[in-house]
């Protein structure tokens, strides 16, 4: 039985603990992915945390299918539009500051998310939830609500472009 379902019943009857595994176990992928679209470690914490948020509101009608990684993506995406239709509303053309983190490997980061940034919003997307996710093309054509070649087309354009962008 998927350990999911059993951790979603306990979390439909009010047991905390279950909850609090639930939100262990899940944070740390919808918190990047998060990041990975906001560039700003506060707001993406925000996000994560009211993912998390809606997904327990509306826990009592959530039907287990073993896709709940999927369910939050979906919501944490929304989240995520939002944010920038409300960002876009207060302060248009503003960039988030990149966090700095010491290390060698920081040039490159930063080159990364400069290059992703730069994508179309539906490459971007996919680049995401593919490369820095690390999820399947079918279940990204799944979440995404388009067709599997679709996202095999779009992973070799972000291939395409990213190679394009940074030079390699």
């Amino acid at each position: 039985m998927n350990p999911d379902f059993l951790l979603i019943e306990k979390m439909k009857t009010g047991n905390g603990k279950a909850g609090e595994q639930f939100v262990r176990k899940y944070y740390p992928s919808i918190y990047q992915y998060c990041f990975l679209h906001i560039h700003d470690r506060s707001c993406a914490e925000d996000m994560t945390q009211e993912t998390f948020l809606r997904f327990f509101e509306t826990i009592d009608t959530y039907t287990e299918k073993g896709k709940v990684k999927n369910y939050l993506y979906c919501i944490a995406g929304n989240c995520i539009k939002n944010y920038f239709k409300k960002k876009k509303e207060v302060l248009p053309g503003e960039m988030q500051d990149i966090p700095e983190e010491s290390g060698g490997s920081m040039e490159l980061k930063l080159d990364i998310e400069r290059a992703v940034d730069r994508l179309p919003e539906e490459l971007k997307e996919i680049t995401i939830l593919f490369f820095f996710q690390g999820l399947k093309q079918r279940e990204i054509a799944k979440m995404l609500n388009i067709n599997v070649p679709l996202v095999k087309y779009r992973v070799r354009e972000a291939r395409k472009k990213l190679s394009e962008y940074l030079g390699r």
